[in-house]
């Protein structure tokens, strides 16, 4: 039973009992006793890896390939089948023979895409490997140098134009990365962590030329691949990780010497460290390749801890060495930021107080030291007792979660644990990832970090607002107004008002009135738009007695009511 000559029934069908169990609820195999579903699946794949080789004539590697790797899309088949014991295989077959299924489903099913996937890359009207062999083909050329079969997924994803080549042209293709004085196993994992080497025509290219000569540098020269198992999975993870770094910018082609000799940081830290150290760095909003190449040449960096220790803003800045008329500026300038915060939120403390630059800039200097040798000078340094008494009353209140989140929100961007962070508190309204929606929503139109920080500081209430609204009175403020967003810095209310009750009628009505020679004094939006109803009609009379009853009956949102 050629089928199962690499693995024991046993195994098998403990395996399909996990799968089942973790079908959708909806799912319906009720006619299938429960004690008897794993031995059906797996007759019905025996009963599909024949269809494929001897009905549709697929070599019987690929056969079994698709079969054994297809649970999902097999299940449908499955549920439309009597079951009966002794005669489900043979009724399975007979299913197959009279109903086509869609071949590439299962195919792609196979080489590790998802079910929710699968749809947008079933090609439109083929139902059969006949009508289009090349994604087969190219399939087994991999298959054959040694990619697993469920990890195909990974390159079919990322660059679909692989499965388009000429088989022969593939495999001579990945013939000529082993010159580079690699395995066949660590070129899989190469290709999988970087599809697109296997993208392209003809040559190598520059791009992936570029990335091989690091990557030989790296794992040849350095030696780092004696440290790497030799297996497909373990590849893939080391080659993932050297990813992350051309992700963040760093020029293919040139970080190979830089690399190996900070080996150590692909054998020590694993992928997910590597990306919370970024994260952190990236929220600084500096250039990213500077990033990648700071954590190489600074590898100690990876060891620090940079999001549990409690920071002191104006100690930390005194550590870091600003000087003492540049902190008096600072702290009469940003007062919100002021107190303690957690290292987590350094980033944007940093860009809360505008020194963002200022800190990556001493952080590449050969200050990086700093960072991780940072303590609190004593247990109440910069202890806030208002702070302190708000924070207890949030504590013994009716909603303290909804509350703190919110309060975390504000510290997630730079506020520090002081009194005026709490008067920020009383006024913003919504949850804590509404609140960072909308303030996402302001920094993509464009304003600065420290700016809007500021703005919030001053008129709290323009996080009250959805995204779209915030946007609108954007555009309208740039395109209608002709204003630029450095406006806001001296008017944020401007944010806080109706745009159509408002801003809109009372802007347009001193439009006209200037167009037409009626009013040739200059208002500030300030002035448009704060004042009262009362005064502002008291205005309007006296540009012109008669401009009130124009007002109410041409430009106030009363008008239609």
């Amino acid at each position: 039973m050629p089928f199962l000559s690499t693995i024991t029934i046993t195994s098998l069908c403990t395996y399909l009992s996990r799968q089942l169990s973790s079908l959708p609820k909806n799912s319906n195999l009720s006619h299938i006793p429960s004690k008897h579903r794993s031995q059906a699946v797996l007759l019905a794949q025996k009963a599909l890896t024949d269809y494929f080789h001897s009905t549709r004539s697929l070599p019987f590697l690929y056969a079994e390939h698709i079969g054994r790797n297809s649970f999902y899309s097999l299940y449908d088949p499955i549920s439309k089948v009597e079951f009966s014991l002794s005669s489900f295989a043979k009724s399975f077959e007979r299913f197959l023979r009279y109903h086509p299924i869609n071949e590439f489903e299962f195919f792609f099913e196979s080489i590790g895409i998802t079910q929710k996937e699968i749809s947008g890359f079933l090609p439109p009207n083929k139902f059969f490997f006949a009508e289009d062999g090349r994604i087969l083909n190219a399939a087994g050329a991999l298959s054959g140098f040694g990619f697993p079969w469920n990890k195909l997924g990974i390159l079919y994803k990322a660059e679909a134009s692989i499965f388009d080549k000429d088989s022969d042209d593939l495999s001579r293709r990945l013939c000529r990365f082993k010159d580079y004085g690699l395995s066949n196993v660590s070129v899989i994992g190469i290709c999988l962590a970087f599809p697109f080497v296997l993208g392209g025509k003809g040559d190598l290219g520059v791009e992936a030329g570029a990335l091989f000569d690091d990557l030989k540098r790296v794992f040849v020269d350095f030696d780092l691949g004696s440290f790497v198992e030799e297996n497909v999975d373990a590849w893939y993870e080391i080659c993932r990780k050297i990813r992350l770094f051309y992700d963040l910018g760093c020029e293919k082609g040139k970080i190979g010497e830089l690399m190996g000799r900070s080996r150590n940081i692909f054998l020590e830290y694993s992928e997910e460290v590597l990306v919370r150290k970024m994260d952190f760095f990236c929220r600084l909003n500096v250039r990213k390749a500077g990033i990648g190449l700071l954590l190489l040449e600074c590898p100690e960096i990876l060891s620090f801890d940079l999001e549990a220790p409690v920071i002191s803003v104006m100690g930390f800045l005194k550590h870091f060495g600003l000087g003492l008329q540049k902190s008096k500026s600072v702290a009469r300038m940003y007062p919100y930021v002021l107190g303690r915060n957690k290292m987590a939120n350094l980033p944007h403390v940093m860009r809360a107080l505008d020194l963002h630059e200022w800190f990556f800039g001493m952080m590449k200097n050969g200050n990086h030291r700093l960072l991780g040798n940072y303590v609190l000078s004593h247990p109440d340094e910069d202890l806030d007792e208002d702070y302190r008494v708000g924070l207890e009353k949030i504590q013994s209140s009716r909603t303290p979660a909804h509350t703190i989140n919110k309060l975390n929100f504000l510290h997630g961007i730079g506020y520090g644990e002081n009194l005026l962070t709490m008067k920020v508190l009383e006024h913003v309204h919504g949850t804590s990832s509404e609140l960072q929606e909308r303030f996402n929503c302001l920094l993509h139109a464009g304003l600065e970090f420290s700016k809007l920080c500021t703005m919030i500081s001053f008129s709290a209430k323009i996080l009250n607002q959805k995204p779209e609204i915030l946007e609108r009175k954007v555009n309208f403020l740039i395109q209608e107004m002709g204003l630029s967003l450095q406006y806001l810095d001296v008017f944020p209310a401007y944010l806080c008002f109706n745009l159509d009750n408002r801003i809109k009628p009372r802007y347009r009505c001193h439009v006209w009135l200037a167009e037409n020679g009626l009013c040739t004094k200059n208002y500030s939006l300030a002035s448009m738009i704060a004042t009262s109803e009362k005064s502002f009609i008291a205005r309007l009379y006296g540009i012109h007695p008669a401009v009130p009853k124009l007002w109410l009956e041409c430009f106030s949102p009363q008008k239609d009511q």
